[in-house]
């Protein structure tokens, strides 16, 4: 399976994936799934980072190389398809996760229940 993580996922799974549900947390460490972290998501955690809303030490695009993450880059073909979505969720970034899913037929991993009412296979992350 190759799921696409949304940012707090990211997040939550640097820090240990304590608050992961066991189903996600293992899902995750199943060497069978490939792990994507979007572009997006990196973008938005930076902007959280530049004005003080995360407070992470680290790098969080090249520690989620080192986890094993691939990079999903953000193309024309998933900004155009952000066009095609039902206003069900405002967030231009979570907005994006669901066209780039969409797109590349991936499974989103993500505890925003908002997310589910989009016809992309999700996978609830929380514990």
């Amino acid at each position: 399976m190759r799921l696409l993580v949304d940012s707090h996922v990211l997040l939550w799974w640097l820090d240990g994936a304590s608050r992961l549900s066991p189903t996600v947390a293992d899902a995750m460490a199943s060497a069978t799934n490939e792990l994507l972290v979007s572009t997006a998501s990196v973008w938005e955690l930076s902007i959280k980072q530049s004005v003080g809303k995360l407070r992470v030490s680290a790098d969080l695009h090249e520690h989620a190389l080192r986890q094993g993450f691939s990079e999903l880059p953000v193309t024309g073909v998933h900004a155009c398809a952000v066009r095609d979505l039902p206003f069900h969720h405002r967030d231009p970034f979570d907005r994006l996760l669901i066209a780039q899913a969409r797109v590349a037929g991936l499974t989103l991993v993500t505890a925003d229940r908002a997310m589910s009412a989009y016809d992309v296979p999700i996978l609830p992350a929380g514990a």
